[in-house]
C-alpha cells in the first residue's frame, strides 16, 4: 500500500491520508488518539515479545510466560448452560507436544482460526494435563513480504481498541515509519548525538529493536525531547510576561512590619527570613513577582505570607489571600485580625456563605459602596476562597495575591484572581512539598523558595501502623490522652455509607461508635456536606476545648492549627496518599506537647503496608512526595483537574530527573530568539 508523499511533515499528515483506512478504522484509530502519521509514529508499544527465540511446547511451565509455534490440529466450539455460555477450543502441536488453548464466553474467536493454520502464542499455562492455556495471545503466521515485520524479531506489542488486530496496526507503523523516518528531523536545542540516538534512530528503536536494551535508550530520547519541548514553552511564556508587564512597587518600608514582629511571642527562624529577603527583592523588582514558597507542614509559612502582605500593605496596595476551604479562608481570617488589626490594617473575609466587607459598609451588600470606600483606603487584607474571583466583587489598587494550598485550586482558578488587579504580585504557599521533577515542570516559570527549617519549640510526633485488630488499645490510648488534657482528629476516607466500597468506613456512621469509645470525652462530627455555619460551630467549640475529640473526612488536611490537638487517628489509612496522610499529620505536634499519628489500616499487599511504614520511617515531606508520586503519579498526588501537566508519552516524572535538568539546561543555553522561532 502507497503512502502520501514523505515530503509532507509526518505531524501534518492526516491518517485519512493513507489508502485503505476506511471509517471504521478511522474510528478505531481515533480511540487511540492517533489522527495523524506522528500520532502513529509515537504510539508507544504496551511491551515486546522477543520471537526470535521460542520454547517448545514440552518445555512450557505454568511459572512463566512464553512463546510458542506450532500448527492447529484441532479446534472446536461448546456451548452450555442454554447457549448462554460457550468455550471455544483448539490444539496446537509443535512436533514436541500438544497445548490446548481456551477461550471462554468468546465465540467469534472460532472465525479467526483454521485447522493447519500455523499460530504464534504467548502466555503461561493454567493446566499441565493437557498442557493448557486460557486467552492467550495470539497471532497466525501468514505468508506474504511482511512476515518479516512479525516474526522471528523483537516484536512490538501495542495497546488496541476493540476490533483493530495487533498485526494490521503492526504492518501500518512499519509501511509509515519506511515512509516517513527522513522526514523525523532534530528539534531545537537538539540534545548531544554522541550520548542519545537521533530522534529518528529513537522512533525505530521504539516500534523495531534490534535488541531488548534499545528500547529504554529510544524512549529516554524521546522522553527528553517532551521535556525539552515544554522547558521551550515555560522560558517562552516567562518571557512574554516579563515584555508585557512591570512590576508594582511593593517593597515597603517597614513602619508596619517592625511592629508586627516586635509582638509575635517567637523570633523568625533564618530559614524564614531568607525566604523574606527573596521575596522582598521580587517584589521591589522590575518585574511582578512570581514566586512558588514550599514549607512542610508547621513550617511557618503563615507568618512569612503575613510579613509579605504588610510589604505591599506599606506600599499603599491592597492584598487579597485565597485559601482552598471555608474552614482555613476562617482560621486565616481570625489569625490575620489579630495580628493586623493593631497595626491599623483592615481585614475582610469573603467566602461563599460570609462577607464581612458588605455587611461593615453597607448592611445591604451594596458594591459600589464598597468599591468608593476601599478606593480611598487601600490598606485591607481579603481573606476569601474562590468567592474572591467572583465577577461582583472588585479588589481596587491590587498589588499582592497570596494562594494558600495553591494545589487546591486550578490553573485557570489562580488567573482568574490574579487579573483583578494590573499583574499584581504572585504567592502561591504549598505545605504538599513538590517533588523535584515537578518543580521543573509544573512550576518552571515559577522563582522558588523552600522553608526547611521548623520553628523552635515544637512537640515531636510519632507514629504508628497498627491493624484492625488493636482497635481496642488504640481507643484506650486516646483515651489516656484526652484524661491528660490534649484533644485529638479521628479522620475516616468517606462522609456517608453510601459512599464507600466494600469494607471501607464512613464518618457519619462511624461517629456513634467514636463517643461510645471516647466516653465521657465529647465528641464532634465536621465534613464538607455540613453547612458553614454547623462547620464554624463545631471548630469554634475544638478550638475552645468544649470538644475533646473531632471527627472528621480529609476535609482537615489543610492548614488547621490547633495547638492542644495531639492525637491523629486515621481510620482506612490505606486508602489516603503518603502527601496527603502527611498533611493530615501536620496538624499535630503544633504546639509544646508530643504528638501521635496512629494509623489504622486493613491493607491486604505488603506493598500497601511497606508504603505506610515510610510514614513511620521519615517525616520528611520531600522523601514522602517523591515517594508518592511514584507509587501514584502525578495526577494523584496534585490531582489532575489541578495539575495542568501535558501528557508524557513517554516521560516519567517519578524517574527522570536527570532528563528534565539536562533540557533545562539545553533550553537556557539557546538564545532566546532561536528559541522564539521555533
Amino acid at each position: 500500500m502507497a503512502l502520501p508523499d514523505s515530503k509532507i511533515q509526518p505531524r501534518q499528515t492526516p491518517v485519512t491520508a493513507f489508502p485503505g483506512i476506511g471509517a471504521t478504522r478511522l474510528e478505531q484509530l481515533a480511540r487511540l488518539d492517533i489522527f495523524t502519521a506522528e500520532d502513529l509514529l509515537l504510539h508507544r508499544p504496551r511491551r515486546y515479545e522477543d520471537r526470535r527465540h521460542f520454547r517448545a511446547i514440552a518445555e512450557l511451565t505454568r511459572d512463566e510466560a512464553a512463546t510458542a509455534r506450532g500448527t492447529i490440529v484441532a479446534q472446536g466450539l461448546k456451548r452450555f448452560r442454554g447457549g448462554k455460555k460457550s468455550v471455544f477450543e483448539f490444539v496446537l502441536d509443535d512436533g514436541t507436544a500438544r497445548l490446548h488453548c481456551r477461550w471462554w464466553n468468546l465465540p467469534f474467536m472460532e472465525k479467526y482460526f483454521a485447522v493447519g493454520d500455523e499460530v504464534f502464542v504467548f502466555g503461561k499455562l493454567v493446566e499441565t494435563k493437557p498442557r493448557t492455556m486460557d486467552h492467550p495471545e495470539t497471532e497466525v503466521i501468514e505468508g506474504g513480504g511482511e512476515s518479516f515485520i512479525h516474526i522471528n524479531r523483537i516484536a512490538p506489542i501495542y495497546p488496541l481498541t476493540e476490533g483493530l488486530p495487533q498485526r494490521w496496526l503492526r504492518g501500518l507503523i512499519w509501511r509509515t515509519l519506511e515512509q516517513f523516518e527522513p522526514q523525523i528531523v532534530e528539534p531545537n536545542p537538539a540534545p548531544d548525538l554522541k550520548i542519545f540516538p537521533s530522534r529518528a534512530n529513537a522512533v525505530r528503536m521504539l516500534h523495531f529493536p534490534e535488541e531488548l536494551t534499545d528500547v529504554d535508550m529510544a524512549r529516554r530520547r524521546l522522553a527528553l525531547d517532551e521535556f525539552i519541548a515544554l522547558q521551550r514553552e515555560v522560558r517562552l511564556r516567562r518571557k512574554k510576561f516579563e515584555a508585557k508587564a512591570q512590576g508594582l512597587p511593593c517593597g515597603g518600608d517597614n513602619r508596619l512590619m517592625k511592629p508586627f514582629l516586635a509582638r509575635l511571642a517567637f523570633k523568625l527562624t533564618l530559614a524564614q527570613t531568607t525566604v523574606l529577603r527573596e521575596i522582598r527583592a521580587d517584589m521591589g523588582g522590575a518585574h511582578p513577582m512570581r514566586r512558588l514558597l514550599q514549607g512542610d507542614v508547621g513550617s511557618g509559612k503563615t507568618v512569612v505570607a503575613a510579613c509579605t502582605a504588610l510589604m505591599a500593605l506599606e506600599s499603599g496596595f491592597t492584598v487579597a489571600l485565597m485559601a482552598p476551604t471555608e474552614i482555613l479562608a476562617e482560621q486565616h481570617f481570625h489569625n490575620f485580625q489579630k495580628w493586623f488589626e493593631p497595626l491599623g490594617v483592615r481585614v475582610e473575609l469573603q467566602t461563599g456563605s460570609r462577607k464581612t466587607a458588605e455587611g461593615r459598609e453597607s448592611g445591604i451588600g451594596n458594591q459600589t459602596r464598597l468599591r468608593s470606600t476601599f478606593g480611598t483606603r487601600p490598606s485591607t487584607l481579603f481573606v476569601g476562597t474562590h468567592a474572591l474571583f467572583t465577577s461582583g466583587f472588585d479588589l481596587p489598587k491590587l498589588g499582592l495575591v497570596i494562594i494558600d494550598e495553591q494545589h487546591k485550586f486550578g490553573v485557570a482558578q489562580r488567573e482568574q484572581l490574579v487579573r483583578k488587579g494590573n499583574y499584581p504580585h504572585l504567592l502561591v504557599m504549598t505545605a504538599t512539598p513538590i517533588p523535584r521533577t515537578l518543580g521543573l515542570t509544573l512550576y518552571g516559570d515559577l522563582d522558588v523558595s523552600v522553608i526547611d527549617e521548623l520553628p523552635a519549640g515544637r512537640g515531636l510526633v510519632k507514629t504508628v501502623v497498627r491493624g484492625i485488630d488493636k482497635h481496642p488499645q488504640v481507643w484506650e490510648f486516646v483515651r489516656e490522652k484526652l484524661a491528660a488534657g490534649r484533644q485529638a482528629y479521628v479522620v475516616y476516607p468517606r462522609v456517608e455509607e453510601q459512599d464507600t466500597a466494600g469494607d471501607l468506613k464512613a464518618v457519619t456512621r462511624e461517629f456513634e461508635n467514636v463517643q461510645r469509645s471516647l466516653a465521657p470525652f465529647r465528641a464532634g462530627l465536621l465534613h464538607g456536606r455540613l453547612n458553614s455555619r454547623q462547620k464554624e460551630e463545631v471548630m469554634t467549640a475544638f478550638r475552645a476545648n468544649r470538644i475533646q475529640a473531632l471527627v472528621a473526612t480529609a476535609l482537615i488536611e489543610v492548614g488547621l492549627d490547633v495547638p492542644n490537638a495531639t492525637i491523629l487517628l486515621v481510620e482506612n489509612a490505606e486508602q489516603f496518599g503518603l502527601a496527603q496522610l502527611h498533611q493530615l499529620r501536620g496538624r499535630i505536634g503544633r504546639g509544646a506537647h508530643a504528638g501521635f499519628c496512629l494509623l489504622i489500616s486493613n491493607a491486604k499487599t505488603e506493598e500497601a503496608r511497606a508504603r505506610l511504614r515510610v510514614l513511620e520511617e521519615t517525616r520528611d515531606g520531600f522523601r514522602i512526595a517523591e515517594m508518592d508520586l511514584k507509587l501514584r503519579g502525578p495526577g494523584e498526588l496534585l490531582g489532575q483537574r489541578q495539575s495542568g501537566l501535558p501528557r508524557f508519552r513517554f516521560g516519567n516524572l517519578a524517574d527522570d530527573l536527570d532528563l528534565i535538568r539536562q533540557a533545562r539546561e539545553l533550553v537556557a543555553q539557546t538564545p532566546v530568539n532561536l528559541v522564539e522561532k521555533i
